[in-house]
Order: C-alpha cells, then sequence, then structure tokens
C-alpha cells in the first residue's frame, strides 16, 4: 500500500510543479552577466575589465558553462538521487541518441 500512496504522491507533485515537463533547462547567462558579478568583486578593478584577454577568458567562460551548467526540478533531481538505477537508464539513453536499434 505504501508503494501505491508513494506513487500517487509523486505524480501529484509533478503535477503541480512549476517545473512540469521542463525538468531540465540550461541555465541561460552572458558575458555581461560574468563581467557585471567581476566588477562586484573588490578584487577586480575597472582597468582590468577592460583588458583584452579578461574578455576574452569571460567570453570562453560563459560559452563553456552555457554548454555544462543545468537547472533542475527538485524533485526530478531527488528521484535520480533515489534511483541510480533510474539515472543509468537516462544517461544510456542519451549515450545512444540517435542510434536506430
Amino acid at each position: 500500500m505504501g508503494d501505491i500512496l508513494n506513487e500517487a504522491y509523486g505524480l501529484v507533485q509533478c503535477l503541480e510543479c512549476p517545473w512540469y515537463k521542463s525538468c531540465v533547462l540550461p541555465m541561460r547567462f552572458s558575458e555581461e552577466d560574468i563581467r557585471r558579478q567581476l566588477a562586484l568583486s573588490p578584487e577586480v578593478n575597472q582597468e582590468s575589465l577592460s583588458d583584452t584577454t579578461l574578455q576574452n577568458l569571460v567570453s570562453s567562460m560563459a560559452s563553456a558553462a552555457q554548454n555544462s551548467i543545468l537547472e533542475g526540478c527538485p524533485i526530478f533531481i531527488e528521484r535520480l538521487r533515489l534511483s541510480p538505477k533510474l539515472a543509468q537508464e537516462i544517461k544510456e539513453l542519451m549515450r545512444n541518441w540517435g542510434k536506430e536499434d
């Protein structure tokens, strides 16, 4: 009986979740967001922010972060943590994406 209640509770959680059907999304931020954050740091002065090398570094950081950082639904993340088998199945599905059986 407990399994049925847990499953029903999980379903209701998802249907009421603001992330519904969008469990994982890439985080959106730009070079300008990183520059603003650096400008707030006391260790970085305004002159160094205009340095070409630093601008290239910030650009590369923004690009790399866009490709690797995700935001995720807390319910989805918790389910992945509680079920390593589910996480492994999703990983295998993504590895084989586009390959025909």
